[in-house]
């Protein structure tokens, strides 16, 4: 901060330096065509003070931003840092258990939460056929996260996972089930008469008043983070299985890596990496029309992908600010499961989005580094 001041001082003294330059030449070298009559020098010279008097406004007008951009920015680290130690000790009394698929895009966005927020806990990778790992439950799919803080709960659905988690650090009453009752279970029937089970309020973090005005800058910026955390689970992510499995070659490249990441036997793994590229394959075509896709699904990809990075804007590093809000999280958490994918290269040729994506990475690193 100080070499910011340092540099803020420098250039106002250039700029008041030229100032002044430039109000010899005006003295000096009338405007062509001009007609001075009387007191014109008198005008002329009051004229060069008066730029120079702007200028130095200027100056101390853009010191001071810098001073407040760079304390803003030092305060968002600070109160990060605050939220991992807190979030460090209230660990000591809550464990917690990740029920997961590793490719999934939904648990990765639970992993990349729970790893920024530098909060310890167990994974059980999951047989995606048997799953066994989970028959304890009556939810049938992952992530499922198990807290416990004296008393356990089952928390179901990445958003909620991510909401329920964020408000029980943020809270003063750290009470896991009391957290959860904010966000009750809707069950209903879809049009071929399936059970749907939704969730109230996944997208929201639960504040008393007291704690929103520190948590979000304003009410823009919580609006701004519940909108694009809904955006990727209702666009982005279903944008990943229609390029990963775009033609046969990416589709079995796409089930090597699922086969080699995840929980499978031998023969469990040979007849999942060949016949399931093959299904996928053929499965991402009845994604592309259900989701009115282009033929080129790259494109759809590319184009979401630049209006994530128009959103975040070139004027801060991350849609939160100078640190990532659980928006930032959620889009580097869908994204980072096509890495080493022929999609993930692709996008990372094609899209604007690579800067915003390695800031990510690096903050991701220092939150687990900080969970060491």
């Amino acid at each position: 901060m100080a070499a910011r001041c340092v540099g803020a001082g420098r250039l106002c003294a250039g700029l008041v330096a030229l100032g002044k330059a430039g109000s010899r030449q005006l003295l000096l070298a009338p405007p062509p065509g001009s007609r001075c009559y009387g007191q014109g020098r008198d005008w002329r010279r009051l004229a060069g003070s008066q730029r120079v008097a702007a200028l130095r406004l200027a100056c101390v007008l853009g010191g001071t931003l810098g001073l407040y951009q760079a304390l803003k920015h030092r305060l968002q680290r600070e109160q990060h840092r605050a939220e991992q130690q807190d979030a460090q000790k209230s660990s000591a009394d809550l464990s917690l258990i990740l029920y997961q698929y590793k490719t999934c895009p939904f648990c990765s966005k639970v992993r990349a939460f729970l790893d920024f927020h530098s909060l310890p806990y167990e994974i059980v990778e999951v047989n995606p056929i048997l799953r066994k790992e989970i028959k304890f439950s009556g939810y049938r799919k992952v992530p499922i996260l198990i807290g416990d803080d004296g008393e356990k709960v089952q928390i179901n659905d990445s958003s909620v996972i991510i909401s329920a988690v964020k408000t029980y650090l943020l809270s003063r009453h750290r009470n896991l089930t009391r957290v959860l009752s904010y966000y009750p279970e809707m069950k209903s029937k879809d049009e071929k008469g399936k059970d749907v089970v939704e969730y109230n309020n996944k997208y929201w973090v639960m504040l008393e008043d007291q704690d929103e005005k520190q948590y979000y800058s304003s009410k823009e910026a919580r609006k701004d983070e519940m909108k694009w955390r809904k955006w990727v689970d209702d666009w982005l992510v279903h944008l990943i299985s229609p390029n990963v499995y775009r033609t046969p070659g990416e589709s079995l490249e796409s089930f090597d890596y699922i086969v080699r990441e995840g929980k499978f036997g031998a023969l469990e793994g040979f007849f999942a990496k060949y016949f399931g590229a093959a299904a996928m394959f053929l499965v991402s075509k009845r994604l592309k029309s259900r989701h009115n896709l282009h033929d080129d699904v790259r494109q759809d990809l590319y184009k979401a992908v630049d209006q994530w990075v128009a959103a975040v804007g070139k004027h801060r590093p991350f849609l939160g600010g100078d640190m990532p809000n659980l928006a930032d999280l959620a889009v580097y958490g869908v994204l980072r499961v096509m890495e080493g994918l022929e999609a993930f290269n692709d996008m990372m040729a094609n899209t604007k989005v690579k800067s915003w994506y390695q800031r990510m990475e690096e903050d991701i690193k220092k939150g687990q580094q900080v969970e060491q």
